[in-house]
């Protein structure tokens, strides 16, 4: 499936080293202002090689609106955007054609369709994420005008934890860092696995503020089973927890519980939702990256004629795929919410009747 979404939905189409790649997002209301501007910074968020942190592939990423708009506004029709490639290095991956990469889906793509494209990974490569996060602009928009707030930020990096959580300072931060006090021996973390042709994992913290009680569907399409789907399904995530996650199960029911005052919750151990429905607390989701499986030590594998061979890869890959996946967290994070918030809008009668009586 290459489509996110029930009410809004998000299509993406393309390839790491094809022509371009890009994204049709249907269920956009009419007269949201589309700031061309904000969706490009978000964009530029996400672009490789900003730093020596990232892959050295050097693209512009520019959007281009392509429809579902007229003079700046939604029109309701589906908003496509293109993103050009620009930087292909395809011949890199002449070496690897009739082989498969370990902890790449090569192996899988080849057998589940009898032919893969091996330049970058073709459609499983996370430059895919481009387009995911060219939707999730648009759907920052919207939330934004709900008064609902996305931020992330690494909180850890091959093993080395955080204890601060500043997302002001992440904005800021080359690897979207969310402790500066760690900051520094993350960095060198990266840099080490990098020279010596390897690479690390890391974990992104993403925040949702403003976000209304009610949202999620119950009982089988719930806000957190569908936020850990959406997480689940960026390249490289191997785990997502919400809230206090793996930690709550250290806990008794008494410690895990949170209070409930007239002022609110008194505590967030369930990160914002509870029966998968949105509580009006935060949103808390931490999602787990593995270390990027492109990396320049020589691997044992087998070639699509099942003969034992050598892996030695070439190219541009970046040591900590977490950095930019922290950009693609908050999209997947706003692509849910913007879903939910139009789901949750026939749910009262009152809903209906200020609709169609006239009453908004």
């Amino acid at each position: 499936m290459n489509t996110f979404g029930k009410k809004l939905t998000l299509t993406t189409f393309g390839e790491s080293h094809g022509k371009a790649l890009g994204c049709i997002l249907d269920g956009v209301p009419a007269g949201l202002f589309i700031d061309e501007a904000f969706i490009q910074s978000e964009l530029d968020r996400r672009k490789p090689g900003k730093s020596k942190l990232e892959t050295g592939r050097k693209e512009e990423d520019k959007v281009e609106i392509l429809s579902g708009t007229f003079e700046g506004f939604s029109t309701g029709t589906p908003i496509a955007m293109v993103i050009f490639n620009t930087n292909q290095k395809s011949k890199d991956y002449e070496n690897v054609k009739d082989l498969f990469r370990p902890g790449h889906a090569d192996f899988t793509y080849f057998h589940k369709y009898g032919l893969r494209d091996y330049r970058g990974g073709g459609r499983s490569s996370a430059r895919e994420t481009a387009a995911r996060v060219a939707g999730g602009a648009i759907a920052k928009l919207i939330l934004k005008e709900l008064g609902v707030s996305i931020q992330s930020g690494l909180c850890e990096v091959d093993g080395i934890k955080g204890e601060i959580q500043d997302f002001e300072y992440a904005k800021t931060s080359k690897l979207y860092a969310l402790d500066p006090h760690m900051e520094a021996a993350q960095e060198a973390a990266i840099l080490t696995a990098k020279d010596n042709h390897d690479s690390v994992g890391g974990v992104v913290l993403t925040t949702a503020t403003g976000v209304p009680i009610g949202l999620g569907e119950p009982l089988y399409y719930k806000l957190d089973a569908i936020l850990a789907e959406a997480m689940m399904g960026i390249n490289a995530a191997k785990a997502v927890e919400i809230g206090d996650g793996v930690a709550s199960t250290h806990l008794k029911g008494s410690q895990n519980n949170d209070a409930i005052r007239s002022e609110g919750f008194t505590s967030n151990h369930s990160g914002g939702m509870l029966g998968g429905i949105s509580n009006g607390d935060t949103i808390i989701v931490k999602t787990h990256f593995k270390p990027t499986p492109s990396i320049f030590k020589e691997q044992q594998t087998i070639s699509t004629q099942n003969e034992e061979v050598q892996c030695n890869l070439k190219g541009r890959h970046d040591p900590c795929v977490a950095i930019r996946g922290a950009v693609v967290c908050e999209a997947m994070m706003a692509l849910t919410l913007a879903d939910m918030a139009l789901l949750n809008m026939g749910k009262k009668m009152g809903h209906l009747t200020a609709i169609y009586k006239g009453k908004l």
